[in-house]
């Protein structure tokens, strides 16, 4: 049966008016300087943002300026500041790394542009109509002002020559072997210090983890803001787990380490036997740089993995907007994924949906032999996920209440 004229008449022109909205975009965005707001401390992630700044330059004259972070909520403060100005249209950040904390609050005080992100050409890349993992951020619908960019799962590795595997000597499985396992192994285990994205999402994943039992009326507050009223009940499990844990933690959980980087140093100096990661790839990717010795081994626990997908915005008043979609609609593309992707790059997974790309496209993200220090495919048995955002800051205050220490 074939397509009624007026049919082809209506498709013919949602094609035209998709593609010179693009072209509007692409025209606008061209020849400009983008101020990228990122987080900073990862000397891989820095060289990958350097690559992506050369494409931009070739394929659309765009001047990508990195602006290192130390904390996302440097970038949401300077944004709400600027709107506290009065500064609608001229803002200086033109693009932000987010996590699902700062969206939320950045979403609450209505500092983002909205209905672009699903847009973007290589958006579709992400089968958003059955992938809500690209369209929710810790549980609140995006709405088009975040683009992901990249997924991660918490996935623990170790150094095989320090834990052998024998029967006495495996690396922990669940969040009450491991509170075992640093009883009997003092020192050899520690987490970065709040508010550390990797410090905060170990404690998150405790407290998913304690609230297993719970009763459901107790375990579905964890999909609910905090509030005064239910946060000391909520939180009481993941106090008294640490009060048992810090003891046996590296310099008796006395000092912290500030990121997952300074982690993974002392891994590599053999004063740490087990640590964990965001983001599986980073394993075998440290190892190919000779960041963590060969004899490191990486696990998920049986429990359950935090798991999340991380994503970029683009603030309401941002000077570049056109351009900012640009890089964003880059980072989306097959070409950027891949090349995050490789361990000796980032080793950051993909958002892409294998099925939605070309046989050419799926071609750029094989990896002929897994690396021995990279995760086991499909060892991820069950994921869990985020906490509601606003429980991340009664966390971090009640942690420095009880535990607040020097670095």
């Amino acid at each position: 049966m074939g397509i009624s004229s007026s049919t082809a008449v209506t498709n013919s022109k949602a094609s035209i008016n998709k593609q010179s909205y693009w072209q509007q975009i692409e025209t606008r965005g061209k020849n400009q300087e983008v101020y990228f707001y990122a987080w900073g401390g990862d000397p891989q992630i820095n060289a990958y943002l350097q690559w992506v700044a050369t494409q931009v330059k070739a394929k659309y004259n765009i001047k990508l300026v990195h602006v290192k972070l130390s904390d996302t909520s440097e970038a949401v403060s300077r944004v709400l500041a600027e709107k506290s100005a009065n500064n609608n249209s001229q803002g200086s950040v033109d693009l932000v790394w987010i996590n699902g904390a700062n969206f939320a609050t950045m979403n609450e005080h209505s500092l983002l542009l909205k209905q672009w992100s699903n847009k973007l050409p290589n958006f579709g890349l992400t089968d958003p109509d059955n992938n809500p993992a690209v369209t929710f951020d810790f549980g609140i619908p995006t709405e088009g002002m975040e683009a992901p960019w990249g997924q991660a799962a918490l996935t623990f590795y170790y150094d095989s020559l320090a834990i052998d595997g024998s029967e006495n000597n495996q690396p922990p499985t669940t969040l009450n072997e491991l509170l075992n396992w640093s009883a009997q192994h003092p020192g050899r285990f520690s987490y970065p210090k709040p508010p550390d994205f990797l410090g905060m999402s170990f404690l998150k994943y405790a407290l998913v983890m304690l609230h297993n039992q719970s009763p459901e009326s107790l375990k579905s507050q964890l999909n609910q803001p905090a509030t005064e009223q239910n946060t000391a009940l909520v939180l009481e499990p993941l106090w008294q787990f640490l009060d048992k844990l810090h003891p046996t933690l590296w310099r008796k959980g006395e000092y912290f380490t500030q990121s997952g980087a300074q982690m993974r140093r002392l891994v590599d100096d053999t004063e740490l036997s087990l640590a964990f990661t965001f983001s599986a790839p980073e394993v075998p990717a440290a190892v190919q740089r000779y960041d963590l010795p060969e004899s490191i081994r990486s696990y998920a626990m049986d429990d359950g993995s935090l798991s999340n997908t991380h994503f970029v915005a683009i603030p309401y008043n941002a000077s570049h907007q056109a351009s900012a979609q640009l890089i964003a609609n880059f980072l989306l593309s097959p070409t950027a994924q891949a090349q995050k992707q490789k361990p000796y790059i980032w080793g950051d997974s993909t958002v892409l949906v294998q099925s939605m790309l070309t046989p050419e496209q799926q071609a750029l993200f094989k990896i002929s032999t897994p690396h021995l220090s990279a995760l086991p495919i499909n060892s991820i048995k069950r994921t869990v996920s985020e906490p509601h955002p606003s429980w991340v800051d009664a966390i971090m205050q009640g942690w420095q209440m009880r535990y607040g220490v020097d670095p």
